[in-house]
């Protein structure tokens, strides 16, 4: 059995966060917060058909997109998200704006012109997957692309495929089907494979569901490095993404991370998307460490607030001016094979 990581030891010695880092991080998780609010209001006032998303986990989400390799093709990191990765998006430099134009559902929506529900990214020119509703296929998908991960460059590339997904969704057969194919001897895959784990799958309690103690424990069996850290904390999990990461990068092999996260506002519209006041909020609790340690005011925690609530309620506004697709387009960006006239063949 091998051995667990350490997550907040680099090439042997303690890595400290900066200050600068620290409240990076800070104004991207706000930011992030503030968007999934908005988006809540946006279904609650009919601007859109459905939420789904991830308040409650900036605290890793942030330190994930941070992180990550950007770029287009197999030397940089590919991105299986699910339908909860916004804060990781941010991270990545991504226009909130554009989230705003997914709920709407509007033409100008770049993920999906429209077509599909808020959070389902699709960046190519970063290696971002299509997010799929169906639960956890992105995890049979992962090792394809970690396959393209390790023949890049003659072998001799550094990116990675990370595949990110929920507690209860790994009791589907893809989950499965990822520790197998990227983990045989010989063979390993360069993947990073992350469960947030909420202890809920929609409204099932997680213990009434699983067998084992730490979901982390499934992949040793596998030979993996496994490791279970508190994602509501952003030092915590920015230290054990980074070894994670570095760890897959150097050693071409496949790592298992759980991450202990919250969920803040339910699974999601369908469950009323109100606040859950017993729940561990990343964000409070990190900005009071922040505050304690003399790095930021209340003031200054506040204003940034503000400032991105007024930014996306502004946008808001503006969004719901845009067209919403044409019925013609219906068949644009989709695998079809066309009788010429952009409707598949058959069609009338």
């Amino acid at each position: 059995m091998t051995a667990t990581l350490t997550p907040e030891k680099k090439n042997g010695s303690h890595k400290e966060l900066s200050p600068e880092l620290l409240l990076q991080m800070h104004d991207t998780m706000v930011k992030a917060r503030v968007l999934e609010e908005r988006l809540i209001t946006m279904y609650k006032q009919g601007d859109g058909y459905f939420w789904i998303g991830g308040p409650g986990e900036e605290a890793f989400g942030v330190p994930l997109g941070m992180l990550v390799q950007k770029g287009h093709g197999p030397e940089y990191d590919y991105l299986h998200l699910h339908y909860r990765g916004s804060p990781t998006i941010m991270a990545m430099g991504a226009d909130p704006v554009d989230s705003l134009r997914q709920m709407k559902n509007t033409a100008s929506d770049p993920y999906s012109r429209g077509r599909n529900f808020c959070c389902h990214y699709s960046i190519e020119k970063w290696n971002v997957v299509p997010v799929s509703s169906p639960i956890e296929v992105q995890y049979s998908m992962a090792p394809g692309t970690a396959l393209a991960n390790k023949r890049a460059l003659g072998g001799k590339g550094t990116g990675i495929t990370i595949v990110t997904g929920g507690d209860a969704g790994t009791a589907e057969g893809d989950f499965a089907t990822c520790l197998i194919w990227s983990s045989r001897k010989g063979h390993e895959l360069p993947v990073l494979i992350i469960v947030t784990n909420n202890l809920y799958g929609i409204s099932t309690p997680y213990e009434g569901q699983h067998g084992e103690t730490k979901i982390s424990d499934r992949g040793k069996p596998f030979g993996m490095q496994t490791l279970t850290v508190d994602g509501n904390d952003p030092e915590v999990s920015y230290q054990a993404l980074a070894a994670a990461m570095d760890y897959v990068r150097t050693e071409r092999k496949p790592f298992l991370l759980e991450v202990m996260v919250s969920r803040l506002y339910g699974h999601s519209s369908a469950s009323g998307a109100n606040f859950v006041a017993n729940e561990t909020d990343c964000l409070a609790k990190f900005e009071q460490k922040l505050i304690d340690r003399k790095l930021i005011t209340r003031e200054r925690a506040d204003t940034i607030r503000a400032t991105y609530n007024q930014e996306l309620l502004d946008a808001s506004k503006k969004v719901r001016e845009e067209p919403q697709p044409k019925p013609e387009s219906i068949w644009d960006h989709v695998f079809a094979d066309t009788a010429g006239n952009g409707a598949p063949k058959g069609s009338s």
